[in-house]
This record gives C-alpha cells, sequence and structure tokens, in this order.
C-alpha cells in the first residue's frame, strides 16, 4: 500500500474522506494479506500512512467494523475481523474491493450462478410455506418502493433472494447467496452509500416474474427471470459507480 495522501484521488471530489479511508484500510488488508484475527495498524499510524486525521479513520474503521471487516478491541487495538462465513474465512474478504467495478463485476457473475442455480432448484422443491415467504418478501420491497422507504426495500429484497436459496433446500447455496449479498452491501454502504436504486421500480416487476416462475414449477424461466434481474442490477451498480468517478 503506498503512502499517498487520500486526498490526491481524483474521486474526492465525489465521495467523502471516510469512504476514501474505508475503502484503504481494505486494501492494506489485502495487500498485506492479514488474516482474520491479525492485529491491524492503530489508528494513529492509519492516519500517518494514509495522509488524513484520526478523527476521519475512526469514522472509517466505524463503518468496517458496522460492515464486520474489522474488530475493534478497546485498549488492544484493531483487528481483521473473524468471519466464519463462506467467502468472508477464505481470500475472498481480502480481495473483495467494495468500489473496484471489476470485482463489483466478477461479484455479480458469481450471483448469476449460484442465484439461477437456486432458482431452478426452488421451482420444483419449494414448499407452500416457502413460497408464501417469497411472495411476501415480493410485496415487501415492492411497498418499500412505493412508500420510497428504502430500508423496507432493502429488506424486503435481502428476505426474497435468501427465500429463494433457502426453498432450494441446499444449504451450500443458501450460504452463499447470503455471502455474495453481504459483499454487495459492502458496495453499497461504502462505495455509493446506498444510492444505488434506480433500477427499484423494474426490480419490483423482475421479483413478480421470479416469483410466477417458482410458483408455477417452471425451472428454466426462473433460472432466465433471475439472470435477467441480476442482469438489470449489475448495469444499475455500473452507472452508479460510473457516475460517482467520473462524474
Amino acid at each position: 500500500m503506498t503512502g499517498a495522501p487520500v486526498q490526491d484521488r481524483d474521486t474526492t471530489a465525489y465521495r467523502p474522506g471516510y469512504e476514501l479511508v474505508a475503502e484503504r484500510i481494505l486494501q492494506l488488508i489485502a495487500e498485506s494479506r492479514l488474516r482474520p484475527g491479525d492485529r491491524m495498524p492503530t489508528e494513529n499510524e492509519l492516519a500517518a500512512r494514509l495522509g488524513t486525521s484520526r478523527t476521519v479513520v475512526r469514522e472509517a474503521v466505524k463503518i468496517l467494523s458496522a460492515l464486520g471487516r474489522v474488530r475493534a478491541q478497546k485498549g488492544r487495538g484493531l483487528y481483521v475481523a473473524d468471519d466464519d462465513g463462506m467467502l468472508g474465512a477464505s481470500r475472498w474478504e481480502g480481495f473483495f474491493l467494495p468500489t473496484d467495478l471489476d470485482h463489483v463485476y466478477m461479484l455479480f457473475e458469481f450471483r448469476r450462478v449460484q442465484e439461477t442455480a437456486a432458482s431452478r432448484l426452488a421451482a420444483t422443491r419449494a414448499t407452500p410455506a416457502e413460497l408464501r415467504a417469497i411472495e411476501t418478501a415480493a410485496e415487501t420491497c415492492r411497498q418499500g418502493h412505493l412508500t420510497g422507504e428504502a430500508a423496507l426495500f432493502d429488506r424486503g429484497d435481502d428476505d426474497f433472494h435468501l427465500g429463494i436459496a433457502t426453498a432450494s433446500h441446499n444449504p451450500f447455496l443458501v450460504a452463499a447467496v447470503r455471502e455474495a449479498r453481504r459483499l454487495q452491501h459492502q458496495s453499497s454502504t461504502i462505495g455509493l452509500r446506498g444510492t444505488v436504486g434506480g433500477h427499484a421500480a423494474e426490480a419490483v416487476e423482475e421479483h413478480a416474474a421470479i416469483y410466477r416462475a417458482i410458483r408455477d414449477g417452471d425451472p428454466d424461466a426462473a433460472a432466465e427471470a433471475t439472470a435477467v434481474h441480476l442482469d438489470n442490477t449489475l448495469q444499475d451498480y455500473r452507472r452508479e459507480i460510473q457516475r460517482r468517478i467520473f462524474g
């Protein structure tokens, strides 16, 4: 990791300093090959290395702590968070950088593989209770969009995708979908401040198409509808990241 000051980066005009520092701390973890449980530099050391203030570092650490990437122990310092997740415990956790567009592409590529498979299986395995849960989640998402309540939309979106994975009756797919969505949330929180959402209206209708295909027991239609939904969501991320970076 270089010692160039954070303010030298062109993206400063579009993103607050603590977001940039959060991303740079993730780069430090990756480039230093730190593992879960490893001790990190202190806030003062990070501030000096990144050419910023301890206050900005502290705000960045709060974000990373909330996202489960860093653990602050009072009186002991900062540590790479222990994470037993399927992806979190592996090299992918240090590898993934929330605002690297190539990484976002690869994450969606991964999601496309896992979630189309989950949708196919759900179309043949979903129980009546699981179908109701998927339908309810889709409706929660719709209500969040209609009322402008982003938190409600996000909750419905999470419940919808995880509900389909659950209906696949494959715990490995459930774990994969959960972890991939967690990394996607990091992209939104750190890189985009939760601003992705231009695709929300279409997403509501895409959810409905996925649900209908699963309800009707049509694996091919379910997989196709899921692929369309994820491809369109990726385009939403692509547009917003490029807007934030290039103006």
